[in-house]
């Protein structure tokens, strides 16, 4: 009996790319990188942001990793919110789990209060009890602290909970946590990689993942 669900944020409940696209930009330039190829930088939404780095120019130097991550924030205090956009499915899908008393959950790689800033811009802060992000955590996904953290504050135990997102990074943390996972292909990862890690479901989109699990 699952009683809860946990999503993860970008390319699974919305799409911040326009956002994201130009902080990373924009840190790049300041630390003297060239600009990034847009699919590449599409692919690392969902990393954390030192991995991000490292994927696209290889700069693995933790230094190097806090800064890009301090100028990417410091962009993203600018654009994110106000360019992001929730899919046509995401309020629908909240709004159902929560009238029929279901546990829900954001466990995401973005900061707390850039999730709350978004859900508040579209009058949906009631229909998330937790959010998880990386200013809330130590060690960011895949490792399964964000998913532990979240499931503690719900009080639901793991077999009970289903974890909700688009990335190969999503499924190894619920993996990791001992989580149901379920996972989406409104992202950039295809779903021949999904299907490498165990999964209920990999459906096209939420509506058709709210189908399959009859919410």
């Amino acid at each position: 009996m699952i009683r809860a669900f946990l999503f993860d944020f970008d390319y699974t409940l919305g799409d911040t790319t326009q956002g994201i696209l130009t902080c990373i930009g924009y840190a790049l330039e300041k630390l003297g990188f060239p600009p990034a190829d847009r699919e590449a930088a599409r692919r690392t939404i969902g990393l954390s942001l030192p991995a991000a780095l490292e994927r696209l120019t290889g700069c693995a130097q933790e230094a190097a990793g806090r800064e890009f991550s301090r100028l990417f924030m410091e962009k993203a205090d600018e654009v994110m919110v106000a360019s992001a956009a929730l899919y046509p499915e995401t309020l629908p899908l909240l709004t159902a789990l929560k009238a029929g008393g279901s546990a829900t959950a954001i466990v995401t790689t973005k900061a707390r209060f850039r999730i709350e800033g978004i859900l508040d811009k579209y009058g949906a802060g009631e229909l998330v009890d937790v959010i998880v992000g990386s200013d809330t955590v130590s060690r960011e996904k895949p490792d399964p602290e964000a998913l532990n953290t979240a499931l503690a504050l719900m009080h639901i135990p793991a077999a009970e909970a289903i974890y909700i997102g688009d990335n190969t990074v999503d499924a190894a943390c619920a993996r990791s946590a001992g989580v149901a996972f379920a996972g989406v292909l409104t992202g950039t990862t295809a779903r021949r990689e999904l299907e490498e890690y165990p999964h209920l479901f990999i459906a096209r989109d939420l509506g058709q993942l709210r189908r399959m699990l009859a919410v």
